[in-house]
């Protein structure tokens, strides 16, 4: 363990670089969470609602339900599903990258 001067300097470079790590896991954690809601905002007001016509022409094998309607009403929720799967696990390597994982050491 370092000891630490006596003006601090080495407890303010600790806290310093404990800050810049704080800050890049936050800042990541949000730029994961914005792609993501944008992923599910294209695709539930794209599909479910811009593209719903075009979409319309095509039926759900199986179904005859339109797709431009099944993606208002059900596709989107499916979307947003796996996305919350895919933050999981981007979640879980962000967590090891920094050392913040929920791990038990042994």
């Amino acid at each position: 363990m370092t000891e630490p001067a006596s003006d601090g300097s080495t407890h303010s470079r600790e806290n310093s670089a404990n800050e810049a790590r704080h800050k890049e896991y936050w800042r990541r954690n949000i730029r994961y969470v914005g792609i993501l809601l944008s992923i599910w905002f294209s695709v539930s007001y794209g599909c479910g609602i811009v593209f719903a016509e075009a979409l319309n022409a095509f039926r759900v094998p199986g179904t005859h339900f339109p797709v431009g309607f099944w993606f208002a009403q059900q596709g989107s929720i499916y979307v947003f599903v796996v996305l919350i799967f895919v933050y999981v696990r981007l979640m879980n390597r962000l967590d090891r990258e920094f050392d913040v994982d929920e791990r038990e050491d042994a």
